[in-house]
């Protein structure tokens, strides 16, 4: 009976201790959170930083957390640019990963550079220039990978071209290719029309590339209106499908996937353009040079041109059952039903943390459980002349209810770069996710 006894009281604690440990959560994905500045850095016209936050310490110490590690752009990066082009990078805007997140890419807005990183080791490894355009200048506005890892496809905005540069991230060779670039200012398309014409598309400066998990053609909005859909795998790459302006809105940035359709955008935040917030969505597929104009069909899921508004910036929630628009002038995010298109509901973003949070780009966890975005600063770099004006630059943490139909603005973690006239330059834009292994999360304590 002795040892029944001991049996029963082990049993006891041990049932005890266990109701009394912390829960855990299900295996998950851990990950990083990587926001980028577009300041210079302190006392320089050039440089800028990424901020590195670790996604457990966000979620759960919310507007507390901080980076666990900030890549000042203007040390090792700015020498590696320096030696390989001529000119240091300024003003980093917009940052993927690749597939496999062992890489990042960032693109320099106002230089014209892009530059390939090991995610790991935070180490630049490639800077390139992208080609004198339009005017003579170059732009590297934003990026996307091919799903396969093949090429990074690169908006050279104020040069109104589209590049390539082929990527082999085993090897760590990275090689730029002109042959491959489509000059969007002085292009026809399959169907004899010019690439940019008054009224069908007048300003073809690329804002946002975008390509699908099916790894078709990329979808490459323009500051004027209108799109076009290109082949990246051919050498030039080419033209599969044209929309104009009075398909596609103008100054669209950016493009989810959900349900088997791209979901885009149309934004203001230009002096001809001031206000502007519409959805659209297209197929992923059915593109082919042999298409008349505007084919397939575009879809219009809300078009709102009234003042202070300006879409920028989409998720999908988990499963694609929702689609989030932001608007970085209203300081909202629209909802959308992934499945059907149908607007289904308004979040509401500002919170006791910011009266003016001035949304730019999300990223959500792995989980789907969470939504992160940047915010923008009092002295916008990009975006001007009005829309992007905000009032604390850092990173908002949302909290997704519903599954993924609502949120719920939890905390914001601020970044800070004061010059020496007591100015905040810091200005967050480019936000990205990057999967760093498999986890076993302590359970959401967050408020």
């Amino acid at each position: 009976m002795g040892k029944w006894r001991v049996a029963i009281v082990a049993v006891l604690v041990l049932f005890v201790l266990g109701a009394a440990a912390p829960a855990q959560a299900p295996a998950g994905k851990s990950y990083e959170v990587w926001l980028v500045d577009q300041s210079n850095t302190d006392g320089l016209s050039y440089g800028g930083a990424v901020n590195v936050y670790s996604g457990a310490e966000v979620t759960h110490r919310l507007s507390a957390a901080r980076p666990v590690h900030v890549m000042d752009l203007s040390g090792a990066t700015s020498s590696l640019c320096l030696a390989s082009t001529g000119s240091v990078p300024v003003r980093p805007h917009m940052i993927v990963f690749n597939k496999a997140d062992t890489h990042a890419a960032l693109a320099f807005v106002a230089s014209g550079h892009v530059v390939v990183f090991d995610a790991a080791a935070r180490q630049p490894l490639a800077c390139f220039l992208t080609e004198a355009g339009a005017g003579g200048v170059q732009q590297a506005h934003a990026l996307w990978p091919t799903e396969d890892d093949r090429y990074l496809v690169i908006s050279n905005q104020n040069g109104k071209k589209l590049e390539r540069i082929s990527t082999d991230y085993a090897s760590g060779t990275f090689v730029q290719q002109p042959a491959a670039t489509i000059d969007l200012a002085g292009c026809t398309t399959p169907n004899g029309i010019p690439c940019q014409a008054p009224r069908l598309r007048p300003d073809n400066a690329p804002i946002c590339p975008f390509i699908a998990s099916d790894n078709g053609p990329v979808f490459v909005s323009l500051r004027g209106g209108g799109m076009l859909v290109v082949d990246w795998r051919t050498t030039p790459m080419s033209i599969v499908g044209e929309y104009d302006a009075s398909r596609i809105p103008a100054n669209g940035c950016g493009f989810i996937e959900a349900k088997g359709k791209v979901f885009g955008n149309g934004g203001g935040g230009t002096p001809n353009h001031l206000d502007q917030f519409s959805v659209f969505r297209l197929p992923m597929s059915g593109y082919s040079p042999a298409n008349p104009p505007n084919t397939p069909a575009v879809q219009s899921l809300l078009n709102d041109d009234s003042p202070d508004r300006d879409a920028h910036g989409v998720l999908a929630s988990d499963e694609e059952r929702y689609v989030w628009a932001g608007d970085r002038a209203a300081n909202v995010a629209e909802v959308f039903d992934g499945a059907t298109g149908a607007h289904v509901g308004t979040v509401d973003l500002v919170s006791r943390f910011s009266a003016d949070p001035t949304v730019d780009l999300f990223a959500v966890s792995p989980d789907h459980d969470w939504a992160f975005a940047s915010t923008r600063g009092p002295i916008p770099l990009s975006g001007d002349p009005h829309s992007s004006h905000g009032t604390d630059p850092g990173m908002l943490i949302v909290k997704l209810t519903g599954n993924g139909k609502k949120g719920v603005v939890k905390g914001l973690i601020p970044i800070s770069n004061v010059d020496a006239g007591g100015l905040q330059r810091a200005d967050a834009h480019g936000i990205r996710v990057r999967r760093t292994g498999t986890v076993r999360a302590a359970a959401d304590s967050a408020p």
